[in-house]
């Protein structure tokens, strides 16, 4: 069994234990309390601009239910933006199906993202999150297609699409 393999069971097994929840928090401790980032508000300013969905990924580190993003079928071109303080920070040229149910891209915009070790899950990650206001994307991994062999796995409700024409 491959380690992705195990991890989507391990995730489906937690979401139908917790009654088939949406989202799920990692360790206490988001990626904002880290750094000091360009845009910064309090717990209450984000929780007015953010959806609870979009809270608890940005701000919490939490992440949603695989497959539960249209984002991750999003096929036209554009440029994916942080949620959280609309900085863009992957094109759809980069893009790609990795069947693991979350948007998946081989490399980010260039100064977009930040990078940290995340040591849940009984293992340690890549977590990526907004260079700019910190907020958690998701965690690349070395099982990505080439030119990069890199795998960014983000939460859709972490990023907002805008199309080329309006990009």
């Amino acid at each position: 069994m491959k380690r992705r393999s195990f991890l989507l069971g391990s995730a489906g097994a937690i979401a139908a234990l917790s009654g088939g929840a949406l989202f799920w928090r990692n360790a206490p401790g988001g990626s904002a309390a880290a750094e000091n980032f360009e845009i910064t508000k309090a717990d209450d300013e984000w929780r007015e601009i953010l959806t609870p969905q979009q809270y608890a990924v940005l701000r919490e580190e939490g992440t949603e239910r695989a497959f539960s993003s249209p984002l991750n079928d999003e096929k036209r071109a554009g440029l994916f933006h942080c949620a959280g303080c609309d900085l863009p920070v992957y094109s759809s040229e980069v893009k790609y199906d990795s069947g693991t149910g979350w948007p998946s891209f081989w490399e980010s915009l260039p100064n977009a993202i930040g990078t940290k070790d995340d040591n849940t899950l009984f293992m340690t990650r890549t977590e990526c999150h907004c260079r700019r206001c910190g907020g958690h994307f998701g965690h690349i991994f070395d099982d990505g297609p080439p030119p990069t062999g890199k795998r960014h796995c983000l939460n859709g409700v972490a990023l907002t699409f805008k199309p080329e024409e309006t990009a």
